[in-house]
């Protein structure tokens, strides 16, 4: 693996940052979250940011889908508050039943 360079090093502070933060509120708000992931081309930073809320089931994750245009304005919230524009706030945010690959 590539090693990372001082900006990307900072951006996958942020994306740390924020993606723990939203984490410890989905799992409080959202029934059945199991975790948040996220997968992201420094390179393309942030066009290529995908974070995925994971949930256990397929009851939990429908029951959740009326929520998901609100998580998305809040990553893009949370972004912005630290500096960082989405263009297109739903293209980085999805709910899935899928982890992170090993």
């Amino acid at each position: 693996m590539k090693k990372l360079s001082a900006v990307q090093l900072k951006q996958q502070a942020l994306l740390l940052s924020v993606a723990n933060t939203l984490e410890e509120q989905g799992r409080e708000a959202l029934n059945g979250m199991v975790q948040c992931w996220f997968e992201v081309q420094y390179h393309q930073f942030p066009g290529s940011l995908l974070l995925r809320f994971q949930f256990d089931n397929e009851a939990s994750l429908r029951g959740a889908e009326p929520e998901l245009k609100v998580w998305q304005k809040r990553l893009s919230a949370a972004l912005l508050k630290k500096g960082v524009v989405l263009k297109d706030m739903r293209r980085h945010l999805v709910f899935t039943l899928e982890g992170p690959a090993a």
